[in-house]
């Protein structure tokens, strides 16, 4: 998509989605959000015909996102009185609120190449996927505070999971950047690198993840269920899944590759 302000690339079982507005630092404006969501309907079709089995989100330039852009010069007016009144939704609930989950259920494995800032709503996206590399110059900032606002895309319901209240609260209130090696040393991302190793070890992951069965898109499911389940809907969950795995064409590669001791070729079905 010529101009598009998101890219998709479809190569070798592994989409690329670069947010591709890198003057606002890959801010959430008007245009990238109707470009994600075609992106997202490429994506789907992608994952429809198992060409995509892996997906890494990037920011295009020296940023993943700095969060919602302020000064969109093409987003539309807003009416706060009607909004006030519950007669207009929010952009919230509109388009950021459906398009996160979305992401979310998505039934492939998602990986973030955060390659500086992630900011805001940016920081959410970065943290709904599944693996995380950042470039050590990178950071990530509850900035919502600092405009008046309040946490959103989900970051309320991830952080405290992730790094406990205390740390949630912290980073939410004092609105302070947490660079790359803390975000490391806390757990919110599997690598802190070199700048220039960004990209290179995110598809590392995807390629890994891209060559493995259609198990793994249930294992990611499995696992965010696992932050609401109790534990007898949790075992009643993976049993469901499990069954779903073994009426694979994966599970039955899997396991004559294991008794004639060869390497699996898994074809994601």
């Amino acid at each position: 998509m010529s101009g598009s302000r998101v890219l998709l690339d479809v190569q070798n079982g592994i989409a690329t989605m670069t947010l591709n507005h890198p003057e606002a630092l890959n801010a959430f404006g008007y245009k990238l959000k109707q470009d994600m969501s075609v992106a997202l309907d490429q994506l789907d079709a992608a994952i429809a015909d198992r060409s995509a089995r892996c997906l890494v989100i990037t920011g295009a330039g020296r940023g993943f996102s700095s969060g919602a852009n302020l000064n969109d010069p093409d987003k539309p007016p807003r009416d706060r009185e009607a909004e006030a009144r519950g007669e207009a939704q929010t952009e919230l609930e509109s388009w950021y609120n459906p398009t996160l989950i979305r992401l979310r259920e998505l039934s492939i494995p998602t990986v973030a190449a955060i390659n500086g800032v992630a900011a805001g709503v940016g920081m959410s996206l970065a943290l709904s996927c599944d693996f995380k590399v950042m470039a050590k110059s990178g950071f990530f900032l509850q900035a919502f505070a600092r405009i008046g606002l309040v946490p959103d895309g989900g970051s309320s319901w991830i952080l405290p999971r992730l790094i406990g209240m205390s740390r949630a609260m912290e980073l939410s209130m004092l609105a302070e950047r947490l660079p790359a090696e803390k975000a490391a040393e806390w757990g919110m991302i599997n690598k802190a690198v070199e700048d220039n190793a960004v990209m290179d070890e995110a598809l590392a992951f995807a390629r890994r993840l891209a060559d493995g069965p259609m198990a793994l898109g249930l294992i990611r499911q499995m696992y965010w269920a696992s932050l609401e389940n109790n534990y007898a809907d949790q075992m009643q969950l993976e049993s469901d899944l499990q069954k779903k795995a073994g009426l694979s064409k994966d599970n039955e590669e899997g396991v004559a590759a294991f008794r004639e001791k060869r390497d699996a070729k898994f074809i994601g079905a």
